[in-house]
């Protein structure tokens, strides 16, 4: 599933954490600076939140609408990885 497309419109946030310098949040920082801009292009209303902070798992959060709320751990995975893992979450 690529995510160069606009998202349900049930989906209302999507929440992605990490550290800025841990080895285990590579394929993620990867995945932000290459991805991030394709998917505001295409969901300019979506609010999209990068946080960084040292020691934080790599973990991706999808917020949909009635409060329901799902997430997965992205440690260690490689770019390609997290994008699988992040299109899982969006379904």
């Amino acid at each position: 599933m690529s995510l160069a497309k606009a998202f349900s419109p049930a989906l209302r946030e999507v929440r992605i954490l990490f550290s800025q310098t841990g080895d285990a949040s590579q394929g993620v920082r990867q995945f932000v600076v290459s991805t991030y801009p394709t998917l505001k292009q295409h969901n300019p209303d979506l609010p999209i939140l990068i946080r960084e902070a040292q020691g934080t798992p790599a973990r991706a959060f999808a917020r949909f609408e009635r409060g329901v709320e799902r997430n997965v751990t992205l440690d260690g995975l490689s770019s390609k990885d997290v994008t699988t893992k992040i299109s899982e979450l969006l379904r």
